[in-house]
């Protein structure tokens, strides 16, 4: 489906997933006059059923009632991978509503073996890996790609979720066993690469064009992004064929909407595809403010078939820096001041219910003209707010 010049006000979108990535978009669909509907798998309220009255709750293998959800909308798009393709299809055929990222496209990607054996065909390098589904396989690996190395269970994990870091034969046995593989989930073995930088691209395509986002660094702790640095501190050079990469993964999978790449600078100056994501993403959030486009109006844009959006920087130095739970309770957010009084500071509060130590609640951007100042000052802003 493609919108015309025209778009009616009873226009509605749908969202598999419920989150704040899916807020984050709908507040864009918004200001278009798009009515949003949303498909939720968790019992408790997400952050974007808060804003519609459309909202729908159960779970991503109850085909029959996605394909009642996807009924009452003109176009269905994605928050999360974590439903299968072959129930994707079938809502899609079934209710006679179009979903992008099509569901031929999320096949090619819609778990980690999958996605690296898509990108490799395609001539992409990718971090090395392999299917294990023994012991006698994890050994060989180790013995092959040294150790440590990760385990990972090839769908459903996030935010270091789902992956294991394992130092020995021991050690990964009992990650292949919690992970799920002796319950016949597939778990790849990744190895570690020797890096200097881990980066993150955002690609948004539909049958209008490619827009290609600035190369950006990502900060990680403990396998959750903690900050993101724009344009990522490497060679202009390195920065452009990792943006190539992106669109030639995008072309790849005939996607069309926003998609997220993330990348390994390796020490010898190799980039390396490491995950893709048929979403907005964490790593895009400094776009909102830093972008002439964000990332969640491009998502839009590029699902309804629209002209995609200018991604240039505003300012040449952005930092976002994510804002996790500091405590186990209710949510309240202390420091909303110190961030809100800075020039060109801007906070986002995701609406979730519950703070968890640990747990994504928001997160600040920072816009500026030097990009280690920028950081700094991020990171120290950061230190104030607590959620």
């Amino acid at each position: 489906m493609t919108v015309s010049n025209s778009l009616q006000a009873t226009f509605t979108l749908g969202f598999l997933g419920a989150g704040q990535l899916a807020r984050m978009s709908a507040l864009q669909a918004f200001r278009f006059g798009i009515q949003t509907a949303v498909y939720s798998d968790r019992a408790e309220n997400e952050p974007v059923q808060f804003i519609t009255p459309h909202s729908f709750t159960g779970s991503f293998s109850d085909t029959e009632a996605m394909i009642r959800f996807a009924r009452t909308c003109d176009l269905v798009t994605l928050e999360n991978e974590f439903i299968d393709s072959g129930i994707l299809r079938q809502v899609e055929q079934q209710s006679g509503t179009p979903v992008y990222p099509s569901p031929d496209s999320f096949a090619l990607i819609e778990n980690k073996l999958i996605e690296k054996q898509t990108f490799e065909k395609a001539g992409i390098p990718v971090t090395p890996y392999l299917p294990v589904d023994s012991r006698e396989s994890m050994e060989a690996f180790g013995h092959r790609h040294g150790w440590p190395y990760l385990l990972k269970s090839s769908k459903g994990g996030y935010d270091g979720y789902g992956n294991k870091t394992v130092d020995n034969i021991g050690q990964a046995a009992a990650a292949y066993h919690e992970l799920g593989g002796e319950e016949g989930h597939t778990i790849l073995a990744e190895a570690f690469v020797s890096f200097s930088h881990e980066l993150a691209v955002q690609v948004a395509r539909n049958q209008t064009g490619t827009v290609v986002y600035p190369c950006c660094e990502t900060i990680q702790k403990n396998h959750i992004c903690a900050a993101v640095k724009t344009p990522a501190p490497i060679d202009p050079e390195l920065r452009r064929q990792a943006g190539e990469m992106a669109v030639s993964a995008t072309e790849a999978i005939g996607g069309r909407g926003i998609f997220a790449y993330e990348f390994f600078l390796t020490t010898d100056g190799r980039l390396l595809l490491n995950e893709s994501a048929p979403r907005p993403h964490n790593s895009g959030h400094y776009t909102i403010e830093g972008c002439v486009t964000s990332q969640f109006e491009n998502h839009v844009r590029a699902v309804l078939g629209l002209p995609l959006g200018d991604t240039s920087l505003r300012k040449p130095a952005i930092a976002m820096v994510n804002l996790t739970g500091s405590y186990n309770r209710p949510a309240e957010t202390e420091g909303i001041k110190s961030v809100l009084a800075l020039p060109d500071a801007h906070l986002h509060v995701y609406g979730k219910l519950a703070s968890r130590k640990g747990r994504k609640m928001g997160h600040l951007t920072l816009l500026g003209e030097n990009l280690e100042q920028v950081y700094g000052k991020a990171v120290e802003l950061a230190g104030h707010v607590r959620i």
